[in-house]
């Protein structure tokens, strides 16, 4: 039986009033243009009133706190920083309820969540203003005071989710690889490889409007629920995408909305089309750190397995964030013929990873270009690498890269890491990918943002490893395991981590309530760390490294 949802109207009020001007003191809106916004937002949610509480000095006050600097004499105001006070998670979840209670959308949390997004694109300046505002700031004051505003405005009008970024949990712990970032995401579900490969394969198609979640349609796209013919889709309507050129091409740039790490940025071609990596678009990638020479910005690979989570549009990621891939030093530098020019050195890191610098734009792509024509052709059965195989009749390639830019003064630099997809009866979801044993902590494919050092797991571990806690504290100092074992292979929370678990209790048999959570993080840390050392193509034992050289030797 459905309950039937009320709202205050004075409270409704009260909350559009604080909302318009929140976007006043952000210059998403004119001052001039807030009574107008009040009564939009009335209408969005299916509302006639009433006036605003403190109508009479509601403008007043609107200018008042409004920043009054123009760039331009036909720009947009922009604010210098935002309202960080401002509970607006709260407010518009409470202004979307009224919405519900008057029927304007499915009473399911995707329903509330279009409703808050329909109300915030009120509250938001169209994409030509924008980019006029963006291109403003970037030829007075340069690329930093311009995506510094455009963030900010992300943030501001709640397409970058920051209140659902602040539930969740990060911390750095020291490994034999340095300090390594982790963070279990509250936001999204755990992704299945085989479908990620599946989606990677499927043909665009006409009949789904956008064609993907990263299409530049999706600029204002209201959304649909899971009940709708082609499923569910978010609501994009307080979405702004600035449009770059990338390799000549039209591309967009956007912020992510469950941002992973500082300034999380997408950009994105404007053809739906699949993943590619190859030298077009590795230019592509020093074409953008030209752009936004403080951000980096890199591609996932374009093969299942060892690609990103999104295979079926082309797409990098980036942002103003150092990683601990960055941060490695160099285990040794290697000479590629003809590349004089070109500082090359092997990264020491688990997973296998090139790093080359120079100047000169065009020979480093050069050279990046050869050393991904060598590896994709490369094989080493005695590692386990396999450029191609036969299935079905037809040839199936194995090997790409995982390609990272930025720039380092006037040097660029890239990093490649080297990529086999290839899978055996004992690793059926990959060789080179997390293995089973591992598969308690990071099951999903090892893309982009993990390769340089940043985990990303799935929520399922936050009452997981709690319950681990439990059972560790519980039999705490008893010199018998096998009670502990039984523990926890009986509870349905940790028998995935029985085995882990175990052997933390073998290594700290002093665990207490104060040590408990960082013994934990930090043994959590370490099977990370494994994972990157199984997705590594060239192992770092005495074969590995002997591979490797091998490997280097043919470029």
């Amino acid at each position: 039986m459905a309950v039937e949802r009320v709202y205050d109207a004075g409270a409704l009020a009260s909350d559009i009033e604080a909302l318009v001007r929140h976007a006043v003191r952000c210059g998403l809106v004119s001052p001039a243009d807030a009574v107008w916004a009040y009564n939009t937002v009335l209408e969005a949610v299916g509302a006639t009133g009433p006036s605003a509480p403190d109508a009479a000095i509601f403008l007043q006050a609107a200018y008042a706190t409004s920043p009054t600097a123009r760039l331009g004499e036909d720009a947009p105001v922009v604010a210098a920083s935002g309202d960080d006070a401002f509970d607006l998670e709260g407010t518009v979840a409470r202004i979307a309820e009224a919405g519900i209670a008057n029927g304007c959308e499915e009473d399911t949390p995707s329903g509330a969540d279009r409703l808050a997004t329909r109300v915030m694109n009120i509250l938001m300046p169209r994409p030509s203003e924008v980019e006029r505002t963006f291109s403003t700031l970037y030829r007075a004051y340069g690329p930093r005071t311009a995506t510094d505003w455009f963030y900010r405005m992300s943030c501001d009008s709640r397409y970058v989710r920051r209140a659902a970024i602040a539930r969740n949990i990060a911390w750095t712990s020291s490994t034999p690889w340095g300090e390594l970032e982790i963070t279990i995401n509250l936001s999204k579900p755990e992704k299945d490889p085989k479908a990620i490969a599946a989606a990677g394969a499927a043909p665009a198609t006409g009949e789904v409007y956008p064609a993907c979640q990263l299409c530049m349609e999706n600029e204002g796209y209201p959304g649909r629920g899971a009940g709708a013919t082609h499923g569910a889709h978010p609501a994009r309507q307080n979405l702004r995408i600035l449009p770059i050129t990338l390799g000549g091409e039209h591309w967009g740039l956007q912020y992510s909305p469950y941002a992973y790490f500082d300034e999380h940025c997408i950009a994105m071609s404007a053809e739906h089309r699949l993943m590619h990596v190859d030298r077009e678009n590795m230019s592509r990638l020093l074409d953008f750190v030209d752009l936004f020479g403080h951000y980096f910005i890199g591609s996932n690979a374009d093969l299942p397995i060892v690609g990103g989570s999104i295979l079926s549009h082309d797409h990098f990621q980036g942002g103003r964030h150092v990683f601990p891939m960055m941060k490695a030093p160099a285990a040794g530098a290697f000479e590629m013929p003809g590349f004089d020019d070109i500082a090359c050195e092997v990264v020491r890191w688990p997973m296998s990873v090139l790093r080359l610098r120079a100047a000169d734009r065009e020979r480093l792509l050069d050279a990046a270009a050869h050393v991904l024509d060598v590896w994709r052709a490369y094989s080493d059965p005695s590692v386990g690498i396999l450029a191609s195989t036969v299935e079905d009749g037809v040839e199936v390639r194995h090997n790409t890269i995982t390609p990272v830019a930025c720039k380092d003064g006037s040097d660029y630099v890239l990093y490649l890491a080297l990529r086999c997809n290839i899978t055996t009866p004992e690793h059926p979801l990959g060789v080179f990918h997390p293995h089973a044993e591992r598969h308690h902590i990071k099951k999903e494919n090892i893309g982009l943002i993990e390769v340089m050092g940043l985990a990303i797991l799935p929520p399922r571990l936050v009452e997981e490893l709690g319950a681990v806690r439990g059972h560790l504290l519980a039999y705490a100092g008893e010199d018998d395991r096998a009670a502990l074992a039984l523990a926890l292979e009986s509870d349905p929370l940790c028998a995935s981590h029985a085995a882990w678990a175990l052997e933390l209790a073998c290594a700290h048999p002093d665990i207490a309530p104060e040590t408990a959570d960082q013994i934990i993080r930090d043994g959590v840390s370490d099977v990370f760390a494994g994972v990157l050392e199984d997705a590594g193509v060239f192992k770092w034992d005495e074969p590995g490294r002997t591979a490797l050289d091998h490997f280097l030797a043919t470029l």
